[in-house]
């Protein structure tokens, strides 16, 4: 049987036979909260709980709970402070949690607010108006909802046309979202894609579990990618050679929180937190990430010709300053300093998916024209995303 072709076929043809195009990050942008929580004040807040704690589970014969100490998070982590949308709530021992007031379903939310604030910068990194933006994608290891998608409010906010929609990929975000960005671009099949990642972490953190109150702060990010014509070049900008995405399941990186937790409940008029927020195996996390993570940009790099001796500036996942470390001596042969993979976990704790992007915001004017970098994040899933990227 003979198959009808008509126009839409047509332009099928001519779309799949048109030269891919060149693509770049144009703009960059980070919001950081300017409200901090130091490592002393966060276990002052910590052990003042467990001594309350402890004295109830003395009285009902319950093993008592270990305090946190602050010479322990500096060496496991290598976190001294983090920035936080709310401290007050969180030092707060009869509650820790942030305190962020509900909004009407009219007003913006917080999530889309803070996105929209990265978002703004980035835009203007990039001279674009937002109507010549035709996508935005929210991609973040948390969203505030499952609808109305965060995309569309954010989209909605700032002016942008096409169209928005959520993603998430753990820690991973902004390098998956990055990457379907790019390839939407490469191919035509969008001009500008505006990758958003507003990471409000502290709002799903158990401040009282001793093996992750320490490790998470807030901040939100932004990428505009864009095509280039012909042999045009944007200095100053990072031209994208590729991007890849890894996962691999594992349960060593979890959060149960969802819209089933309420079902499984006997008493529907109260959603209990308690095993629902993030928890890991932290020993596990560390070995396996750090081999994956340096398996992943050795073979990454090796497709395009590079090895790590090659690749100016690491812009690497800011999770863990040891486990950063060693992925790189694995990768290097030695370690290797601020300079070559800056490094901004000390101050801001781990960002989640925001935390590579802010890195590369701040760690990038200084380098020169083809010179590469790696953007590279890693997180629960597994999931591993990098995208290669020369300097124009």
């Amino acid at each position: 049987m003979l198959q009808r072709t008509d126009k839409r076929d047509a332009a099928a043809v001519a779309n799949a036979q048109r030269p891919l195009a060149r693509v770049c990050v144009s703009g960059i942008g980070a919001e950081i909260p300017e409200a901090f929580i130091t490592n002393e004040e966060l276990v002052d807040s910590f052990n003042r709980w467990v001594d309350a704690e402890n004295a109830r589970r003395q009285g009902d014969g319950r093993p008592l709970l270990d305090k946190s100490d602050t010479e322990f998070i500096d060496y496991a982590s290598g976190i001294r402070e983090r920035h936080v949308l709310d401290r007050a709530g969180i030092l707060d021992p009869e509650r820790m949690a942030p305190r962020i007031p509900a909004r009407g379903d009219d007003e913006l939310s917080v999530m889309a607010e803070f996105g929209v604030a990265a978002a703004r910068k980035a835009l203007a990194h990039a001279g674009t108006a937002p109507e010549d933006v035709d996508m935005v994608i929210c991609a973040a290891s948390h969203h505030q909802r499952p609808y109305p998608a965060l995309g569309i409010e954010i989209q909605n906010a700032l002016g942008c046309g096409g169209a928005g929609f959520d993603m998430g990929l753990g820690c991973s975000s902004a390098l998956a979202g990055l990457h379907v960005a790019t390839n939407l671009v490469r191919t035509g099949a969008q001009k500008r894609v505006l990758v958003v990642t507003p990471e409000i972490v502290t709002g799903h953190l158990n401040f009282r579990d001793r093996q992750t109150h320490f490790i998470f702060g807030d901040a939100s990010v932004a990428m505009l990618v864009e095509g280039m014509e012909g042999d045009a070049e944007r200095p100053g900008r990072f031209e994208i050679v590729d991007t890849r995405c890894w996962t691999q399941f594992s349960n060593n990186i979890r959060s149960n929180f969802g819209f089933l937790n309420r079902a499984a409940q006997d008493d529907t008029s109260v959603v209990h937190m308690d095993g629902n927020m993030i928890k890991q195996v932290g020993n596990k996390v560390f070995k396996e990430v750090t081999v994956a993570g340096h398996r992943f940009i050795v073979d990454f790099l090796a497709e395009h010709g590079h090895t790590p001796h090659t690749i100016r500036r690491f812009w690497l996942h800011q999770a863990n300053a040891r486990m950063n470390a060693m992925i790189l001596k694995l990768s290097f042969g030695h370690t290797v300093d601020h300079d070559r993979a800056p490094m901004v976990l000390e101050r801001l704790g781990n960002t989640a998916a925001a935390g590579a992007i802010v890195a590369l915001s701040e760690n990038h004017a200084d380098m020169a024209r083809d010179e590469y970098g790696l953007l590279c994040a890693f997180g629960a899933g597994y999931s591993i995303g990098g995208a290669l990227m020369r300097m124009m």
